[in-house]
Order: C-alpha cells, then sequence, then structure tokens
C-alpha cells in the first residue's frame, strides 16, 4: 500500500483549517491534494484529536495481531481435530486383518472394531439396538 506524503498530524491540521472556514477547493490547492482525497481524510479522520489518531493505530495493530493470533489457533485446532479423526481409524489398518483373511477375500471376516466383533456380528448388535 502507498504512503501518504502527510503524516497523520498534518491531516488533521488541514481538517481544522476547513473546519475554521477555508473553503476546500482553496485547501485542495494549497496543499497538492485532489478533492477526493480531502473528503476521504474528512471521513476517516473528522472529528479526532491528534493524541486519538496514535491510540487508533495501536488499536488496529493489536487488532491485526489478536486476528492473526485467532487464525493460527484456529488452524491448529483443524489441525488437531484431523489428527485425532485419523488415529481413531488407525484400528482398521492392515495389521488387523486375521491369518488367512485379507481385503481380497479369505474365509474369515475382518474386525471392524475394537470391540473384537466380526462385521456381521456388529451389524446385528446395531440392528437389535
Amino acid at each position: 500500500m502507498k504512503k501518504s506524503r502527510f503524516t497523520d498530524s498534518q491531516i488533521i491540521a488541514i481538517l481544522k483549517q476547513a473546519e475554521a472556514g477555508t473553503p476546500v477547493p482553496e485547501l485542495c490547492r494549497e496543499h497538492g491534494i485532489s478533492s477526493a482525497t480531502f473528503y476521504k481524510w474528512r471521513s476517516k479522520y473528522g472529528g479526532i484529536e491528534a493524541s486519538m489518531v496514535s491510540r487508533r493505530k495501536e488499536l488496529e495493530e493489536e487488532n491485526r495481531r489478536l486476528k492473526k493470533m485467532y487464525a493460527e489457533a484456529q488452524m491448529s485446532a483443524d489441525i488437531m481435530k484431523e489428527a485425532l479423526s485419523k488415529k481413531w481409524l488407525g484400528h482398521l489398518s492392515v495389521e488387523k486383518w486375521p491369518p488367512g483373511g485379507g481385503p481380497m477375500g479369505g474365509d474369515r471376516e475382518r474386525p471392524e472394531y475394537s470391540t473384537g466383533l466380526r462385521r456381521s456380528e456388529h451389524q446385528r448388535d446395531l440392528l437389535s439396538l
């Protein structure tokens, strides 16, 4: 973003001149700004004292920092959720296949859950609920 040629205190001084009665076109010519810039400044800095501008900048900086911290915490929480969901599915790994059985067939079914029930037994138990 382009940095302004004017400091906050200079902008406030220009706005105070306008409040004192100096016409806006004359102020714009004197300071080399457009009328759009003047009105943008007035909407942003209107009614603010110089001491309040520095406080406002501090608060904006703190707000930016807090938003960044929140985004990082949220990302960390999402990563934890994903890791935990994968951890709980870890008991379905290839090592759990019984001898002689497997994903391509075999006479035994693979245990689905840590309860030790076979798939058909587990489905039966769920249907009985």
